[in-house]
């Protein structure tokens, strides 16, 4: 039983649970320390106080969580931390009942151990998540989950930006939606690069930090390379640079657009691909598109991964779940992280026609 770990980090006293669901505080203390069973309905009461799913206090921790809490014991648990461990559990009880949830998960490739095999990992990553050398790469969670990696983004606050668990059958990543979309889009790409390496779990705290070293360093390096591959960066850049008119300023906001990064990944980019000066890139940093950009030159803006998204693999699983009665509205509205309402899900058959089907298939 969990219920003190919870409470601990919710910053709640136990006579101030006790108070807000109607509980004597030893009885409470009690059921902490294990000498008393907690009931089902004062459980429910409990998580409902704590923000936390009732399965959270009963089952086991996912492996790979357990064992990064236990290397990291005394530290508390973010935000991130406990939403990865809600969303693998979701996504474990789905796949358990839709296997076809999860495919297409590719054979671990080796870690990366300079920035030239940065490089070639994303080349490999692009052809694996069936994109052209001249296609950008939109939609991130749609191809992750062809490889096996189902990307949710929540708004986590000014937490940590990305997480990723290895499942037993694919992987679940975590976007903090709290960010703006290049710097989720960035996010999701490194956690990506995490997953193709098969890390077991991962927790990034700031993505593409001047400060990265060793593996995260060059999965910075590889997430760059998947949004802007250098050859086709490389001419786009050299195009936008020759229209008449058009200044460096033009071609960095194009670039922004084209690619969907923020304007500090891009000049990094430029740089690494040795397109611009330092000065250049510095300049290039402090460029802000203007919604006369957006009119002037035709950009289409994207909010890729702004919170609450899901997998849209994963929601068709739980409305197929729904469907088959597998699970109860509510189940399905839970799973589905409020992103539907009890109107939004599909009409079931009327219980006798269910009844009939049942009999006679």
């Amino acid at each position: 039983m969990r219920i003190a770990e919870a409470r601990v980090e919710c910053g709640v006293t136990q006579a101030q649970l006790a108070a807000a669901i109607g509980m004597d505080r030893t009885a409470l203390a009690k059921i902490e320390s294990g000498s008393r069973r907690v009931g089902a309905v004062e459980l429910v009461a409990i998580a409902r106080e704590l923000g936390r799913r009732v399965e959270w206090f009963v089952d086991e921790a996912p492996p790979a969580l357990a064992s990064y809490r236990g290397a990291h014991e005394g530290v508390a648990v973010q935000a991130i931390d406990t939403m990865l461990d809600s969303l693998v559990r979701d996504c474990e009880f789905v796949s358990s009942r839709c296997p076809h949830l999860v495919e297409g998960q590719p054979e671990p490739v080796p870690h990366p151990a300079t920035m030239e095999a940065a490089e070639e990992l994303a080349v490999t990553a692009r052809r694996l998540l069936g994109l052209e050398p001249e296609q950008p790469a939109h939609d991130l969670s749609r191809l992750s989950a062809g490889v096996g990696l189902l990307v949710f983004a929540m708004d986590l606050g000014e937490g940590a930006d990305a997480a990723t668990v290895l499942l037993e059958r694919g992987g679940v990543a975590l976007i903090n939606g709290h960010w703006r979309v290049g710097r989720r889009r960035l996010a999701a790409a490194h956690e990506l690069g995490h997953y193709l390496i098969a890390d077991e779990f991962s927790l990034d705290w700031r993505v593409a930090a001047t400060e990265a070293q060793g593996i995260e360093a060059t999965l910075d390096r590889f997430a760059r390379a998947l949004l802007m591959p250098g050859d086709d960066l490389r001419d786009r850049w050299e195009g936008w640079l020759a229209t008449p008119d058009e200044t460096w300023r033009d071609a960095a906001v194009r670039a922004a657009s084209h690619y969907g990064a923020d304007m500090a990944t891009l000049a990094r980019r430029l740089l690494e691909v040795g397109l611009v000066s330092r000065g250049r890139a510095d300049g290039i940093r402090g460029v802000t598109t203007k919604q006369a950009d957006i009119v002037e030159k035709n950009l289409v803006v994207r909010d890729e991964l702004a919170p609450v998204s899901l997998p849209r693999p994963y929601e068709q699983a739980v409305l197929r779940l729904y469907r088959r009665e597998v699970i109860t509205a509510d189940r399905a509205l839970d799973l589905l992280r409020d992103t539907f309402d009890q109107d939004s899900l599909p009409d079931l058959p009327p219980a006798e026609e269910r009844e009939i089907r049942e009999v006679t298939s």
